[in-house]
């Protein structure tokens, strides 16, 4: 086993279909829409991406090998606590984060007036200053199934620092 590099970088990215009957949690605020993702657990594009990116950084499995969308136990789950695992994976390697860049893609509703709490609410959970965490959002110009309304999606990418 070799020495750990001084930094790692990840790349995560989650795709949700959006349907009735479903909440739309992003970055762990809930967002007032007649559709929501659907999915097994609460379908938080912004926290599933966040949770790859880490672990792909850290060079682990990725999300759904850890939560497995046919494991009931993550029926309906927060996603809360799949960041929280990751976190904890962030600090058990001797990491912390450097930064970490979120994008959200969907038409509608928009971003802005939740961007400050995902960002507070992702800093909290990975135990940094909210200012290594920046979010924006996209939309898709009506292409496709995200511009159309049919679906939400984030990319995440995270910079990890050996401490």
């Amino acid at each position: 086993m070799g020495v750990a590099p001084p930094y790692r970088i990840g790349h995560g990215f989650d795709l949700h279909r959006l349907e009735p009957g479903y909440p739309l949690i992003v970055g762990g605020e809930k967002f007032e829409h007649d559709l929501g993702c659907a999915a097994h657990s609460d379908g938080d594009v912004v926290y599933h991406a966040v949770t790859d990116a880490i672990l792909g950084a850290l060079g682990q499995d990725d999300i759904g090998q850890l939560f497995p969308d046919d494991d009931t136990r993550w029926m309906g789950a927060d996603s809360r606590m799949f960041v929280q695992e990751a976190a904890r994976r962030i600090h058990d390697a001797d990491y912390t984060v450097g930064n970490l860049d979120v994008t959200v893609i969907r038409q509608k509703p928009k971003l802005s007036p939740y961007k400050n709490a995902i960002r507070r609410n992702l800093s909290q959970l990975l135990g940094c200053d909210v200012l290594r965490v920046n979010i924006k959002g996209k939309t898709h110009e009506n292409v496709d199934a995200l511009g159309e309304g049919r679906a939400a999606a984030s990319h995440a990418i995270v910079l990890l620092s050996h401490t």
